[in-house]
């Protein structure tokens, strides 16, 4: 079982379509949690430092959305530089996930998802692989978005642990 920095063993979750949000069948939601210590007067530029050394340019401080979205031309890797929040994963209806500073999500291509609740101080950084980007999509995927969905290409390393990380393990490319 593959472990995040911090000893904490890698969750994976699959999501199956639901109603409009498509989900991502093939691949897995990745839950690191504490996989980033915290320490510093900005643990964001920690993430960052770590998405990018592993292939992973950081594009966006932040928060997530409350309301529910998806991606189609990007796989999305978020970081939580600090506070904790409910997030919805899925779509409406999904599976709540309780997330703090420290914890990484890398969520594939087409998974819902929204913010239920957060601290003030809850900051998240984003992360794309090299070529890939986050469009805003609210309903259900046309056929040209699915097979965007389907055919998007896997990153080289995972954002957390490189090359032999956890995408490596559960993100299988057959």
């Amino acid at each position: 079982m593959t472990r995040s920095q911090a000893g904490a063993p890698v969750k994976k979750l699959m999501l199956e379509r639901n109603g409009w949000v498509p989900n991502n069948s093939r691949l897995p939601v990745l839950f690191y949690p504490g996989a980033i210590a915290i320490r510093g007067d900005d643990p964001a530029a920690l993430f960052e430092q770590t998405f990018r050394a592993n292939g992973w340019p950081p594009h966006w401080r932040y928060g997530v959305y409350d309301y529910h979205h998806y991606h189609t031309e990007g796989h999305e890797v978020l970081g939580v530089a600090s506070g904790h929040a409910r997030l919805m994963l899925g779509g409406p209806d999904g599976h709540v996930l309780q997330v703090r500073a420290g914890d990484v999500l890398l969520l594939p291509a087409g998974t819902g998802h929204c913010n239920l609740d957060s601290s003030d101080d809850f900051l998240v950084v984003g992360a794309y692989p090299p070529g890939q980007h986050a469009d805003m999509c609210r309903e259900a995927p046309s056929a040209a978005q699915q097979q965007s969905i389907d055919a998007l290409p896997f990153p080289d390393q995972d954002p957390v642990q490189g090359a032999h990380g956890a995408v490596s393990e559960f993100w299988s490319k057959g």
